[in-house]
């Protein structure tokens, strides 16, 4: 007989939490955000560096999940799911900030002792050439936007935000293993795409 998998006590609450929530219960859904926010702030501020900025999306990222509870799937961890979906509302969010500040010149290094550089070196910057850089600045965008989601995410964390693989294990809720195999992955989809835009230039 197979053995089925065990379920924490902590899930187990949330489990019963969010049914309530589903059915309605706003005072479930408050034990909810009291038992997470202060979780979600930290993630956040690590991210934008910022009290303010990281409390707005502390409740911008509340109210997401309180409206979407409905299509919350319980086979889910719920701390999974709403950090899910606090990071990718992050994202978005210094995305639309600011530009992307990563040099394109810089190599990133992988796993593998690799590296991959996300363009080559400009050795005279004339305005062509400054306009050229700052196109290749909008590719790169592009790219990392046509990345399956959770590649993006994983990107965004990792490279641009600067957060360590154990950070980003943590910040995901997934095991490190796989935020090494899948970051690596991530690079390899990155690079074809970067490759495909530069014959455009």
């Amino acid at each position: 007989m197979e053995e089925k998998p065990r379920v924490s006590k902590n899930t187990l609450e949330d489990r019963v939490l969010v049914a309530s929530a589903q059915k309605g219960d706003p005072k479930a859904f408050q034990t909810l955000e009291g038992k997470y926010r202060k979780s979600v702030y930290y993630m956040l501020l690590k991210m934008v560096k910022n009290p303010d900025d990281a409390e707005d999306l502390t409740q911008e990222a509340f109210a997401k999940a309180f409206v979407s509870i409905a299509k919350f799937d319980s086979k889910y961890a719920f701390s999974t799911w709403l950090f899910r979906i606090a990071t990718n509302n992050c994202i978005d969010y210094i995305r639309k900030k600011r530009v992307l500040t990563v040099s394109i010149d810089q190599p990133v290094e992988g796993d593998d002792g690799s590296n991959m550089r996300f363009d080559v070196r400009d050795d005279k910057l004339d305005p062509n050439q400054a306009m050229l850089k700052k196109q290749r600045k909008i590719y790169l965008g592009k790219a990392i936007d046509r990345l399956p989601e959770k590649y993006r995410v994983l990107v965004e964390l990792r490279y641009f935000q600067e957060l360590s693989y154990e950070e980003v294990a943590k910040t995901l809720e997934i095991p490190l293993g796989t935020v090494k195999a899948q970051l690596f992955r991530a690079r390899e989809l990155l690079s074809q795409e970067l490759k495909a835009m530069k014959k455009m230039l």
